[in-house]
């Protein structure tokens, strides 16, 4: 049976789409098979006593327990730890669960955590619900404040966490400049780059401590798993490691086998997303029943600058507002053709949603309004179809608003 020793070395300069391919995966696969095969196993057994102290003593490289691990699930940590470029990667069952899991492992009573105001609603609900009982306190800033970041750091200040480009406004933060102000102050940067992906952004390069991803998106990039993964050095992962031992919030072998396959594909796909993105962000902007457009490729949005300096490229969500009320955005949404409504992002297929009427549906009125979340607000999330068949279908559903 193959085994860690046979990995192939990593060059450190191969390309995104080379390393999409081919890194992390056994060089000698069982029965020389070209894939890597679905562990489709819970338990993992030892021929003889030794091997089992072996292991125990960490002597030996090899599965124990399902809930600890797998070479399916391997293979792929390996393979977003050389995309990323980072030493180690925890592959979870969500996005939700990776960040979730890393919270509670390097969150602790009396800590305090920093987060940005445009972000996954999930993500601020459980800050707000469940690490509030951990005895946890957070601040909420505006994205791409360096000032009011500063202004937030306390002696208490462990994490801050924030999106980038964030949801649903696709905010950029600078990642260098308040990783530089953070590890002044000892606290250590968590980015969800989901919206970016390792292909258009590099946070650990940029200073960042840690990166998640919600695989689910662009990573898994068919609208068929859910995953997500957290990156970085192995001394901040390893708690992370272990929590999600004790947590159990772990994926199926046959999940992690479709997240290997997605990702094989993410370079190529990922520049017809950028491609798509750009060109309907283009195409909104002189339209005269759009009010506003939100994507950092255009030099209208606030953080175009710091997209340009920071990114290879700007992805394939686009938020918009249109010149019309809530039935009226209803209307446009029901007559598009090729989006589905549906509430996600990233796979070969364009979704697209009112967050007032799915992700945002509970929030009264007042609560929307302090999220910055309007009636007639829309994220569209372009797929891999051909830029000109979504634009002419967006021109028919706008003509009938």
């Amino acid at each position: 049976m193959s085994d860690q020793n046979d990995l192939p070395e990593e060059p450190s300069d191969r390309g995104s789409a080379t390393s999409s391919v081919h890194a992390g995966e056994l060089r000698q696969q069982e029965a020389n098979a070209i894939t890597t095969p679905i562990y489709q196993t819970s338990t993992f057994w030892f021929r003889n006593s030794k091997e089992v102290t072996d292991y125990q003593e960490g002597k030996s490289d090899r599965e124990e327990y399902g809930r600890y691990g797998n070479p399916t699930w391997r293979a792929v940590e390996r393979k977003i730890s050389a995309l990323e470029g980072g030493e180690e990667t925890v592959l979870f069952a969500s996005g939700m669960c990776a960040a979730t899991t890393t919270f509670m492992a390097l969150l602790e009573e009396g800590s305090h955590l920093i987060v940005t105001s445009d972000c996954y609603r999930r993500t601020r609900q459980f800050i707000e619900q469940f690490l509030s009982r951990m005895g946890v306190e957070w601040t909420v800033i505006e994205p791409s404040n360096l000032d009011a970041f500063r202004d937030a750091i306390r002696p208490n200040t462990k994490i801050f966490f924030t999106e980038s480009p964030t949801n649903p406004y696709l905010r950029v933060i600078d990642v260098p400049a308040f990783t530089e102000v953070a590890r002044a102050a000892g606290v250590m940067t968590i980015i969800d780059s989901t919206f970016a992906t390792p292909v258009n952004h590099r946070a650990l390069d940029d200073g960042a401590d840690l990166v998640l991803h919600s695989a689910t998106k662009y990573l898994g990039g068919h609208n068929d798993l859910l995953a997500g993964t957290v990156t970085g050095p192995r001394e901040t992962i390893d708690p992370v490691r272990k929590a999600l031992g004790v947590l159990g919030g772990i994926i199926d072998a046959h999940a992690a086998w479709l997240l290997l396959r997605g990702i094989k594909t993410l370079d190529i796909r990922m520049a017809r997303h950028n491609e798509n993105g750009l060109a309907l962000a283009t195409y909104l902007e002189t339209h005269p029943k759009i009010k506003s457009v939100f994507y950092p490729g255009l030099p209208s949005h606030p953080d175009h600058e710091v997209a340009q300096r920071v990114m290879k490229g700007f992805g394939g969500v686009v938020t918009f507002e249109i010149e019309t009320d809530l039935e009226g955005a209803m209307r446009f949404i029901d007559s598009t053709q090729i989006p589905y409504q549906a509430p996600s992002l990233g796979g070969v297929e364009s979704l697209i949603e009112l967050p007032v009427t799915m992700s945002f549906w509970d929030k009264s009125k007042e609560e929307r309004a302090r999220l910055g979340i309007t009636d007639t607000l829309v994220r569209y999330a372009c797929g891999i179809e051909n830029s000109a068949d979504i634009i002419a279908d967006i021109e028919q559903a706008l003509a009938k608003v």
